[in-house]
């Protein structure tokens, strides 16, 4: 569930936001006419921007496509394992797929280094 005032991940017991104070939504908190609509524009806010994903994953993704051409690879491996670090200890955060596509292009890259510097 997220915040329907700032879009950061709430937890199980939590009733109001504690970033922004806004309440939980659901059935009791929902303001008539806007139910539906609500969660329709977490879910675009949450793929438009990067709303309660971890700022790790974010860095080690945007790292990651330098990585793909062999341009700070290993960079891009350190940052992916801190990310993944840091979702498995926050479990409300996202961005594992970032992190995942992180390591795997460090590891591409990685490997094209060794190609031209050993070839």
């Amino acid at each position: 569930m997220f915040c329907s005032g700032c879009g950061r991940s709430l937890g199980d017991l939590e009733r109001f936001c504690s970033k922004c104070g806004a309440p939980r939504p659901g059935p009791g908190n929902a303001r008539k006419g806007k139910q539906g609509n609500s969660d329709l524009g977490n879910q675009a806010l949450r793929m438009i921007l990067p709303v309660g994903r971890s700022g790790w994953a974010i860095a080690a993704g945007y790292v990651g496509l330098f990585a793909l051409a062999g341009i700070g690879a290993p960079f891009a491996l350190i940052l992916s394992v801190v990310a993944m670090a840091d979702i498995k200890m926050h479990p409300e955060k996202r961005g594992m797929g970032r992190a995942i596509f992180a390591l795997l292009s460090g590891l591409w890259g990685v490997g094209l280094l060794f190609y031209f510097f050993y070839s």
